[in-house]
């Protein structure tokens, strides 16, 4: 069994990259979404180990000390981190592991870990950005023009990732996104092993 990759996808906020990862966890069997660990309270509804792991300070703190985290932030005095543990034991049990992150976190990533997979995900243009914000009818102008201020900072950062994903169909977005994955799977230096094996058989033969 092949190991799995971490599939690190960050993008705009209004980019429908939440959409995409969902709609790719429904459609293919291969893959499972990274849970965080958070310090603040559970919301209602949520659940221990589905939408986060909820601990304490005390014990997020220890788990920052153990180097148990790929990766952490602090927003509005609280901590989110990637659990070490969770991660690498999907990885290993073949699947790949989606981390749904912004691009701060995973720059993090990639330099702790330079074999994930980063990715991009952006709308055809800006114009496309600000209509999908305005159309969810849920924000304030300002908030929207935060967001799209933020965007222009974040775009600064898109050629730090190994793809961009263009999302204007999901559908095709997610075949895409798939598709991608499967790709990284053939790379050579994902299959050092196995060409050490081939070569090894080949140097017999050789022989004969």
């Amino acid at each position: 069994m092949s190991k799995g990759i971490l599939v690190v996808v960050s993008g705009f906020s209004g980019a429908g990259k939440g959409t995409v990862i969902h709609r790719l966890l429904e459609k293919y069997d291969e893959y499972a979404l990274s849970v965080s660990v958070t310090t603040r309270q559970p919301r209602p509804g949520e659940q221990e180990g589905r939408e986060y792991f909820f601990r304490t300070r005390e014990e997020f703190e220890k788990l920052i000390r153990e180097d148990a985290l790929i990766e952490y932030a602090q927003y509005v005095d609280n901590y989110y981190g990637t659990p070490r543990s969770y991660v690498e034991e999907h990885l290993h049990a073949g699947r790949n592991v989606i981390l749904e992150i912004e691009i701060q976190g995973a720059m993090k990533i990639k330099k702790k870990i330079p074999e994930a997979l980063l990715i991009f995900v952006t709308p055809p243009s800006v114009e496309e950005l600000e209509k999908r914000l305005t159309g969810r009818g849920t924000e304030t102008p300002e908030v929207i023009a935060g967001r799209l201020e933020r965007a222009g900072e974040e775009a600064k950062g898109m050629e730090q990732y190994d793809y961009i994903l263009v999302n204007d169909e999901v559908e095709d977005c997610v075949d895409s996104l798939h598709e991608i994955i499967a790709s990284e799977h053939k790379r050579v230096s994902r299959n050092r092993d196995f060409i050490s094996e081939i070569q090894r058989q080949a140097r017999i033969l050789k022989k004969d």
